[in-house]
């Protein structure tokens, strides 16, 4: 029994404590749930409290469910502690790191007060980038110390929309008041802190005509504010669209994005600013209407509009701040957030704003209406700018402001046209001179060609009064009316160089000449800008040349853009150019056209506003001519002394600096009304003694860009000999004196002989002075007369005969060249046969002709007409002279010494045509050299009547026959 009682105890002491326990942990549970419940409570109410704000609550606690509950008063002390201590530290350096921060991005006028700026004129140009703030009130936190306030400021001009919106419909009309005095600070800030004319602005409001604004209405006078009609929107909303569809296709080339990027990397703004201001009733426009606004909307900022819209829906996927104005004098913004609130900066006075209005207006008035000159249109520092992208620059002024030409992929080539005096020269002038201030030659090239009578293009080359050039211009053609084939070299060298560039781009595996610059740095790929004047005298005539230039012209046009190859034609008038006709591909590719006053045909048909331009102004389209793309310019006179000849010397004193004296090289000069100097040529230079197996023999200029000389090589091979034709004197004689002296310069002393015969007396000078010189370079020299020329045939047909029976490699054979000038003028002596050996001079010179070259003997002969050389040649081959020059021949006497091609050619006074059959297909055109500066002068020059031996050229150290009046010869040692 007693054990069972104390195993009952047991029990009951282990269910005490397990019950004991149990109500502990109950007791807990139950404390533990009910401090979460008060806790979740308390949070509740503090996120209740967040939501509405702390100032609200506090300020009328009791309007709130559950205000009477000791969580809710927990919850808001605890909130009201937090929001103390934050304020406590915020305002000790918060508002005035903000009222900072503001300051530093609205400079100046941008977050002044009005009375610090209203009145003034603005400064900044567009250089200088956009305030990325612009002040309008200032802002506080609701119940917080009047220390805590800072400037409230939206970002605005290429930064952003705004939109205001009037929430109150029972103070609608006082808001309204407050919205329009908000935008009117806004606008006034921007106004005064630019350039008159860099912010434009436009208003239109749905319910007023005129009444919007009304203290700026002063810049109505100067078009700084246009105020459209209410029933008019479309016509604003187009005029904004069709704005960024110029800015886009003139602008906005070479990659950038923006006005405000293309600012920063060229560090000029060629557009202003254009804000548009749309008051609204809070209602949605129409949906037409509706989309173009958000069509301006996305687009505009990147093209300098920036729209300000009032109680008007839009939504737009871009950067948009909004005001709300919530009484007369507070608002709240997107930028500070729903909790704090906006006192709208003070208005000023009417009569002040109408003052600082007018001001500018005026001040906008003036600046537009200086005659702006050609420094103007200059940058501030020389050589500032990239051409990868693009070329663009200022050729003209519009209200004050520069309007800009752009050649690149979009507007690749430039028409010009205008009658004679409409300004085309100094058109051309400020362009360039734009451009070359602009780039530097490693970033532009020019070639530069003039059609017409004149040397508008020749002061771009170093003259005898100014040393200076142009160090863009690579070449410079002037005076080549009658020289179309120079046109035609011109294009075959662009679309040469085309080649070349496609070449390489394709090698680094890119297809524009954008891309090659960013692959192949090291490398200079200039963009070529090629000027034709009057280029239509290129195609005059409907022959070979106009047929070929048309299509290197059409495939320049086409692929050059790609290559940075930018034509520039300009012409009188278009109309007439045949060879256009049926390709219309051609000037479709010309998507710059600048019209003169009076020019007809550059711009489209019905686009007539060139017929009305005053002189000294121009229309620039980058449309292909379509109206809308319009821009009349006041163009100012770059061709007046201290214009352009001052910038060239600018230009052409650092580009010595830079490059050094020794390596700048000028550009080349053809000028058509002057024979080509030998001695100035690459050519002739490069001729070296050193007995060649192959001598060079020049004979003129090719017309071609780099000036090649025209040359015969004089190898041992049948045929390789020379014929000079026509009656031209002077330029049959300066074919055979470059000729001769070319070859002399090849041939050490003693290495070459020469037989120098003059044929008529009209020729002697010439000869004597070509003799004289080879003999003072030390040759052996034969000069003849008619009556010692049937000897010296006999003994050059006999050394022929020597040298063919030679062993071969014999170097006792030095060359033998025959001058022979006018040969048919001794025809009949030729003629008169020997009578012991039964063959005449005729036949001895035919010898020589046929059988000479091959050892060593050639002959340089020039008889009047090809009917003439024909006689000489009989019924023999016509081959045994196998290059020709021709001077005042008609084409068709050339078409039998021409394998029979057909020749079109007509005389032209200083050119002749070049054949070589063993090298062309066709002939070429030459211009006989200038030998003024290599053939010296001898004043005892004899007639062929009384030449002494004794006063004939000698050689030194050399044996050289020569012959008195009577036919004997002698010799001398």
């Amino acid at each position: 029994m007693r054990k069972r009682n104390e195993r009952r105890n047991a029990i009951q002491a282990a269910f005490d404590r397990l019950s004991a326990t149990a109500a502990t942990a109950r007791g807990a549970a139950t404390n533990e749930l009910a401090r979460v419940e008060a806790e979740n409570a308390k949070q509740e109410h503090a996120l209740r409290i967040a939501r509405h704000g702390v100032s609200a609550v506090a300020r009328d606690p009791g309007e709130f469910e559950g205000s009477d509950r000791p969580e809710f008063r927990r919850a808001l002390e605890e909130a009201v502690e937090e929001r103390t201590e934050v304020f406590s530290e915020w305002t000790a350096r918060g508002p005035d790191e903000l009222a900072e921060l503001v300051s530093d991005a609205a400079p100046g006028t941008a977050s002044a007060p009005w009375r610090e700026w209203l009145g003034s004129i603005g400064t900044a140009d567009a250089r200088i980038p956009a305030p990325t703030l612009w002040r309008f009130g200032t802002a506080h936190v609701p119940d917080a110390p009047e220390a805590a306030e800072f400037p409230a400021a939206v970002p605005l001009l290429d930064e952003s929309h705004l939109r205001i919106t009037c929430r109150s419909a029972t103070l609608e009309s006082a808001t309204r008041d407050t919205a329009e005095s908000l935008v009117q600070n806004l606008l006034l800030r921007m106004l005064s802190y630019y350039e008159p004319g860099l912010v434009r602005v436009h208003v239109w409001d749905t319910a007023r005509l005129t009444g919007t604004l009304p203290g700026l209405f002063p810049l109505t006078r100067s078009g700084l504010l246009t105020a459209h009609d209410p029933t008019r929107l479309d016509d604003l909303l187009e005029e904004l669209a069709e704005h960024i569809r110029r800015i886009h296709t003139t602008a906005l080339l070479g990659g950038h994005t923006s006005l405000r990027s293309l600012a920063a990397e060229t560090g000029h703004r060629g557009e202003p600013w254009r804000v548009a201001v749309l008051f609204g009733d809070g209602e949605p426009l129409r949906d037409e209407q509706q989309q173009q606004l958000q069509r301006v909307a996305r687009n505009g900022l990147a093209c300098g509009i920036q729209l300000i819209v009032v109680d008007l829906p839009m939504t737009v996927n871009n950067a948009l701040e909004s005001v709300t104005l919530t009484a007369p004098d507070a608002a709240r913004s997107s930028m500070t957030g729903p909790h704090l609130t906006i006192r709208p900066d003070e208005v000023p006075p009417r009569e002040r704003v109408s003052r600082a209005c007018s001001a500018i207006s005026e001040a906008f008035q003036s600046r537009r209406a200086r005659v702006r000159t050609f420094e103007d249109l200059l940058p501030g520092q020389l050589w500032t700018q990239d051409s990868t992208g693009g070329l663009t620059a200022p050729v003209g002024f519009f209200e004050g402001e520069p309007v800009r030409i752009s050649l690149g992929d979009t507007s690749p080539h430039t028409l010009i046209g205008g009658p004679s005096g409409s300004g085309k020269t100094n058109f051309l002038y400020g362009m360039l001179g734009s451009l070359a201030a602009r780039y530097s030659p490693d970033e532009l090239e020019m070639y530069l060609l003039d059609f017409k009578e004149g040397v508008s293009f020749a002061q771009f080359t170093p003259g005898s009064r100014d040393p200076s050039w142009l160090p863009h211009a690579r070449l410079v053609g002037v005076n080549v009316n009658t020289d179309r084939e120079f046109g035609l070299a011109l294009l075959r060298f662009l679309a040469t160089e085309m080649r070349r560039r496609a070449d390489a781009a394709k090698e680094q595996e890119v297809t524009k000449l954008e891309e090659l610059r960013q692959r192949d740095p090291q490398s200079r790929w200039p963009r070529i800008v090629a000027v034709i004047d009057e280029f239509q005298y290129l195609f005059a005539e409907r022959d070979a040349v106009s047929s070929q230039a048309a299509t290197l012209l059409e495939d320049v046009a086409r692929r050059g853009r790609s290559q940075g190859i930018h034509l520039v034609l300009a012409s009188q008038d278009v109309s007439g150019i045949e060879a256009f006709w049926g390709k219309p591909a051609i000037f479709e590719q010309f998507i710059l056209r600048v019209a003169l006053p009076k020019a007809r045909r550059v711009l489209v048909d019905n686009n007539t506003t060139a017929l009305e331009l005053p002189r000294w102004h121009a229309v620039v389209n980058h449309e292909s001519g379509v109206k809308h793309g319009n821009e009349v310019v006041r163009v100012p006179d770059a061709t007046a002394s201290e214009t352009f000849d001052s910038l060239q010397h600018r230009l052409w004193e650092r580009h010595l600096w830079e490059m050094g004296r020794r390596n700048a090289r000028p550009p080349r000069l053809f000028d058509g009304s002057h024979l080509p100097d030998l001695t100035g040529t690459a050519d002739f230079e490069e001729l070296r003694p050193g007995a060649p197996r192959r001598p060079r023999v020049l004979l003129g200029q090719v017309i071609d860009v780099r000036g090649t000389a025209a040359a015969l090589s004089f190898e041992r091979s049948p045929g390789r000999n020379l014929a000079v034709l026509g009656s031209a004197q002077q330029d049959a004689t300066a074919v055979l004196g470059a000729g001769a002296v070319s070859l002399g310069r090849q041939f050490s002393p003693g290495n070459a002989e020469f037989t120098v015969a003059t044929l008529n007396e009209d020729t002697a000078e010439d000869a004597w002075a070509v003799a004289g010189t080879l003999r003072e370079d030390g040759h052996t020299v034969t000069f003849i007369g008619p009556s010692e020329l049937e000897d010296r045939l006999r003994e050059v047909s006999e050394s022929v005969d020597e040298r063919g029976g030679a062993p071969a490699g014999r170097s006792e054979t030095v060359p033998h060249y025959l001058l022979l000038y006018a040969v048919d003028a001794v025809q009949s002596i030729l003629e008169r046969k020997d009578p012991e050996s039964r063959t005449s001079g005729l036949d001895r010179l035919r010898k020589v002709l046929k059988q000479g070259p091959e050892c060593g003997v050639h002959t340089i002969g020039w008889w009047r007409s090809a009917q003439r050389l024909r006689n000489t040649l009989g019924m023999g081959p016509t081959d045994d002279v196998g290059a020709w020059v021709a001077f005042d021949v008609q084409g068709q006497e050339l078409s039998p010494l021409a394998a029979g091609q057909p020749i079109t050619w007509s005389p032209r006074v200083h050119r002749g045509l070049f054949f070589d059959r063993s090298v062309h297909s066709h002939p070429e055109v030459v211009l006989p050299f200038d030998l003024t500066e290599v053939v010296g002068s001898f004043p005892e020059e004899p007639s062929l009547a009384d030449a002494d031996p004794g006063d004939l050229p000698r050689p030194r150290g050399s044996e050289a026959i020569s012959s008195n009046a009577s036919g004997e010869e002698t010799t001398d040692d």
